[in-house]
């Protein structure tokens, strides 16, 4: 089936006009979800990729990193979630898991063909999920691809499927501590397009209940890969990560991470708490 709404961009999706469009009612999920897919087609530019592995702690590589489709996209998955048609408010969303796919690795000049379409959703007993699909290409293939699960609370019927499954429970050793920056939300908002006020402002956090503002999720990825054992770029990789908790901005945590067949499985622990914050499984595919 072909896309009810169609967005191609020219040029890097205007944070200020779907912020502004974040502000219009929103139809809720009686009329359904539309099939809404954006494009963009982008240039990697090198001051732009050191300005992402700076912020997310990465050091630089010989190709893309793992994550920077993931953020460079995210644009497109803002313009989805604040589209009028969109049946519940950005505002309101959170997200909860993310599947990354890299099948091929990308150079870093490359010009990535980009896709997000919603790819479905499912009514949960105390909310609704959404999932969006992204997928990068180089113009000839689809070298890399991601599956954003978003939440929304609130009773919207009758549960028809059961929520995606939560991350396995394991007892992991600590591998890593440290402090995490301080700041740099802002910088972070320009490269992903999400200037939710929780990333930018502590009096807006503590006003929806929360310590202080707190990281953006990608960027607290970033900081975990970097501190776990290093995988061949060249090889496919996935990666799975289940986002629990907020990270808060210069914050204590620790990293407990664990190597075995199926890959590096790792859990973020923030100010002692023993409840992870981010839970992920890093792996190759080889073969």
């Amino acid at each position: 089936m072909k896309p009810e709404i169609r967005l191609d961009y020219r040029a890097r999706p205007s944070a200020l006009a779907f912020m502004a469009r974040a502000l219009r009612p929103s139809p809720g999920l009686k009329r359904g979800v539309p099939a809404i897919a954006a494009r963009w087609r982008h240039r990697v530019a090198p001051a732009e990729l050191a300005r992402f592995n700076a912020l997310s702690g990465l050091p630089g590589s010989e190709t893309l990193p793992l994550l920077y489709p993931h953020t460079i996209a995210f644009p497109l998955h803002m313009a989805i979630l604040t589209q009028p048609a969109f049946p519940v408010p950005i505002w309101t969303v959170l997200q909860v898991r993310n599947r990354i796919q890299q099948h091929a690795p990308l150079a870093r000049d490359a010009t990535l063909d980009i896709t997000v379409q919603v790819a479905g959703h499912r009514i949960l007993e105390k909310g609704a999920e959404f999932d969006l699909h992204a997928t990068v290409g180089d113009g000839t293939t689809i070298a890399w691809e991601s599956v954003n699960t978003f939440y929304v609370r609130g009773r919207f019927g009758a549960p028809t499927a059961q929520a995606v499954p939560e991350a396995q429970k394991v007892s992991l050793p600590e591998t890593a501590s440290w402090h995490m920056p301080a700041g740099g939300g802002w910088h972070y908002g320009g490269l992903s397009g999400d200037y939710n006020p929780l990333h930018l402002w502590s009096g807006y956090a503590r006003k929806h209940g929360f310590a202080q503002a707190f990281f953006h999720p990608q960027r607290v990825l970033g900081h975990c890969l970097a501190r776990l054992p290093q995988v061949d770029s060249s090889l496919p990789l996935r990666l799975e990560a289940w986002l629990k908790g907020p990270v808060f901005y210069g914050a204590p945590v620790k990293l407990r991470s664990e190597t075995g067949p199926d890959g590096t499985r790792f859990a973020l622990h923030v100010n002692e708490d023993e409840r992870p914050a981010i839970v992920g499984l890093l792996n190759t595919e080889r073969g």
